[in-house]
């Protein structure tokens, strides 16, 4: 049960953030290669990361608390990017093929 407009507000984010969750796990099973695969997951998933971190760190008891749950999404953002980018860079050094671009 809901008992303030920031609890809402939070769990609208949250639910949010698990929509962009999805749609990442969708690009990925989706796209065509590798590379559109890992520019879907680590999009999405960064931002879906960010509407729960900052859901979550609204109903937090502190700002303190607040800020750690950010910085956790910080860090995750920035290994997310780098991370994808080590992934491309792997493939397009072992010259992966980009896949087939028509619609099936």
């Amino acid at each position: 049960m809901v008992t303030s407009p920031t609890e809402g507000v939070a769990i609208a984010l949250i639910l949010a953030g698990g929509v962009f969750f999805f749609a990442g796990l969708v690009g990925l099973l989706r796209f065509p290669d590798v590379y559109a695969r890992i520019h879907a997951v680590t999009k999405a998933d960064t931002l879906g990361l960010g509407l729960v971190a900052v859901g979550i760190a609204l109903v937090q008891p502190s700002p303190v608390h607040a800020a750690r749950v950010l910085l956790v999404w910080g860090l995750a953002a920035l290994a997310s990017g780098a991370g994808g980018h080590f992934l491309c860079r792997t493939a397009w050094l072992e010259e992966v093929e980009l896949g087939n671009r028509e619609a099936p």
